[in-house]
């Protein structure tokens, strides 16, 4: 009997020692956070700009947010965009992943374990761009045209969506993958006809070099693009603080430059990276900046985000239509948002665009 009683003990000792250190695991710093980041940049070290992600890394918040820690945070800038950062993910080389909708979409597709857990860079917008002396004065006359678009971006998505709905079927253009620099290469040599871009074409058009003759802020919400932060499966399951922290830090920073009394220190920040603060300025004209800046998972990027996963199978992009809703992990976000009373701060938007309570 005593023997058996003192097997128990055991048992339960080495239960209770396994827990604790289960618990351990989920409280120590990590050595290090890898994020991977969907764009090149500009620069040595690299300019960054357009997002609350980017706004982070440029101030090195993140850094200064594990500094007591002694947790290193690598930012890793991929000019493949979000296809390279999909390759990374697979081979396990990123913790988190800031990342349009096309490319997450894929990766969830083919398996790989993510959660969105903050919207940063919704509704950013597509712009439509030809030769200045070009005769395509809408989407209507790209037919037959050679068109490019970065392909595998969330460019592409917004791009044939657009398409689709002025009556073209990828099919009736010669539809280009081109990245920024070569399709700004190739509008001015004339190698194309029309390119699909984002505020890069504003730069062509104040050296006269391009018109901007379509707009997807002008024309319809649907067209915006969607960029989220993401974390691995493992790293959340591993260092769920971390991850609580990082959220916290870039939902501090969106609240701080969502007030329009910032409005030009915004830009001025996001002018010393890829584009001049005067395009960024222009890129946001009418649009608030609790809107663009909003941190939130809202019924807006949810039903962006089922968008892209339907016409990503149509298209033959992914092989199946992976599941969306529970890939949404509003944890870490809620509880930054009450730590820091700020819940109710930024508007949230149902799937048809319209603000939530109007």
């Amino acid at each position: 009997m005593n023997r058996r009683i003192a097997l128990w003990a055991l048992a339960w000792g080495l239960l209770g020692g396994a827990v604790a250190q289960a618990q351990d695991a989920k409280t120590e710093a990590a050595a290090v956070i890898r994020i991977g980041v969907a764009t090149g940049g500009v620069g040595n070290p690299v300019r960054h700009g357009g997002s609350t992600t980017a706004l982070a890394y440029t101030d090195k918040v993140i850094e200064e947010e594990f500094r007591k820690d002694g947790t290193k945070v690598e930012w890793i800038f991929f000019k493949g965009a979000g296809p390279a950062v999909n390759e990374a993910l697979v081979n396990k080389q990123l913790d988190l992943a800031w990342q349009g909708d096309l490319p997450s979409i894929v990766h969830r597709a083919a398996g790989v374990k993510t959660k969105i857990i903050l919207g940063s860079g919704v509704r950013n917008g597509l712009y439509l761009g030809v030769a200045p002396e070009s005769a395509i004065r809408r989407i209507e006359d790209l037919r037959g045209k050679k068109v490019s678009v970065f392909k595998g971006t969330n460019l592409h998505l917004a791009a044939v969506r657009a398409l689709a709905d002025h009556g073209l079927k990828e099919k009736d253009v010669k539809l280009i993958n081109l990245d920024p620099a070569a399709a700004a290469a190739a509008l001015v040599s004339k190698d194309i006809d029309a390119s699909f871009d984002y505020v890069g074409l504003f730069n062509l058009r104040d050296k006269g070099l391009a018109k901007i003759i379509w707009s997807a802020h002008e024309d319809n919400f649907k067209y915006t693009r969607q960029t989220a932060l993401l974390v691995t499966d493992e790293f959340a399951a591993k260092y769920p603080k971390a991850v609580e922290r990082v959220v916290k830090v870039i939902v501090r920073y969106a609240h701080k430059y969502s007030d329009e009394n910032r409005r030009a220190e915004l830009f001025d920040a996001w002018g010393k990276a890829e584009y001049p603060d005067k395009i960024w300025r222009e890129d946001f004209i009418g649009q608030p900046l609790r809107v663009r800046l909003s941190p939130l998972l809202d019924p807006f990027l949810v039903a962006r985000y089922k968008d892209a996963a339907n016409e990503s199978f149509d298209l033959k992009l992914t092989r199946g239509k992976p599941e969306i809703d529970s890939w949404f992990d509003r944890s870490y976000l809620n509880a930054a948002l009450k730590e820091l009373k700020l819940e109710g701060y930024w508007p949230a938007y149902a799937a048809n665009g319209q603000q939530v309570g109007r």
